[in-house]
């Protein structure tokens, strides 16, 4: 929704600069790379990709944004951070960051745990076990489920990491 018509409740966004610090509490060692593809006279375009941990190679998520010069007071006067900013946001709600401070809806809960489930067969989740959740998921559980299989992916990343972290110190 446009930040600029009257259905516009600033009390119900939550702005670009809070998801990013809540981007950077779940994930750490994430990153948030931003390039501008297009600077010309009229428009602006940005992409901008998130990474959850600093070794990823693909990004968790993109997202894209195209503003037009002088199109309002912001782009008067700071079209190209605008633009950024834009995209960045983009790139955090298509990762599950959502704009919206109210309650996400099951859709969108589905979205965050297959998100967090791909990450997980990434950190070596068994692609039997994978699947099953991934059926679970499909089926449309009742939040309270919904909730448990999270958390199971969540505990499961983080025992990877934290034995990957052992690792590494032991081999440094």
């Amino acid at each position: 929704m446009p930040k600029t018509t009257s259905d516009f409740d600033p009390e119900t966004y939550a702005p670009v600069a809070e998801r990013i610090e809540l981007f950077y509490q779940r994930f750490p060692t994430g990153r948030i790379l931003t390039e501008l593809v297009q600077h010309t006279e009229h428009e602006i375009v940005f992409r901008a990709a998130v990474y959850r941990v600093a070794e990823d190679s693909e990004p968790a998520a993109t997202g894209w944004a195209a503003e037009r010069v002088n199109d309002g007071e912001i782009n008067a006067v700071a079209c190209i951070e605008n633009t950024e900013t834009s995209a960045i946001g983009r790139a955090l709600a298509n990762l599950g960051f959502l704009a919206s401070r109210l309650r996400p809806s099951a859709e969108e809960v589905a979205k965050a745990a297959l998100h967090l489930l791909r990450t997980a067969e990434r950190a070596g989740l068994s692609p039997t076990r994978a699947e099953a959740l991934r059926a679970r998921v499909a089926r449309g559980l009742p939040a309270a489920e919904l909730a448990e299989v999270q958390h199971e992916l969540r505990r499961f990343v983080q025992r990877r990491m934290e034995e990957h972290a052992a690792r590494a110190g032991r081999s440094g």
